[in-house]
């Protein structure tokens, strides 16, 4: 499998960079209004200010709230089928990521809880990938109310 293509740090994310080279998932905070997001900007999407942005640990956890299947790839090299999803953060900024750790058929469901884990790129960065949260239940152990609330198969 190929390397996936990631653009180049600019001066807006080198320090979001930076941290994945350590394995370490950082939101962009701002400390005028105490507002996170992500990806990072060069001014706060809460408050428009552009002067005191900084970085915040994340907990590396959040929720499922949206995926897709990838069936046909893109280019050349890359393994099918894997998944796409939207992850958004315990923190609330949402990352637009890779779904590893199940099968990627009928494997994943809307809210599953999961954890960050890394792919290695050839440069020294990293990308957060998400894997699931041991300990939470499976499909199956779903009771039929809330697999029905969710809008998944009996």
């Amino acid at each position: 499998m190929t390397a996936p293509e990631v653009p180049p740090a600019d001066e807006v994310t080198q320090d979001w960079w930076a941290a994945t080279t350590e394995h370490r998932l950082v939101v962009q905070s701002c400390g005028s209004c105490d507002g996170v997001q992500h990806p990072p900007r060069a001014l706060c999407i809460h408050c428009g200010s552009t002067e005191r942005l900084g970085w915040r640990a994340a907990s590396g956890t959040g929720t499922v709230d949206s995926f897709t299947v990838v069936h046909r790839a893109p280019r050349a090299g890359l393994e099918v089928p894997y998944v796409v999803a939207r992850v958004r953060l315990d923190e609330g900024p949402i990352l637009l990521t890779r779904l590893e750790g199940r099968d990627a058929g009928d494997e994943w469901v809307v809210d599953d809880r999961v954890r960050v884990a890394w792919a290695d790129l050839p440069d020294g960065r990293a990308l957060p990938v998400f894997h699931p949260v041991e300990g939470e239940p499976d499909r199956a152990e779903v009771p039929a109310a809330e697999r029905q609330h969710r809008g998944l198969p009996a």
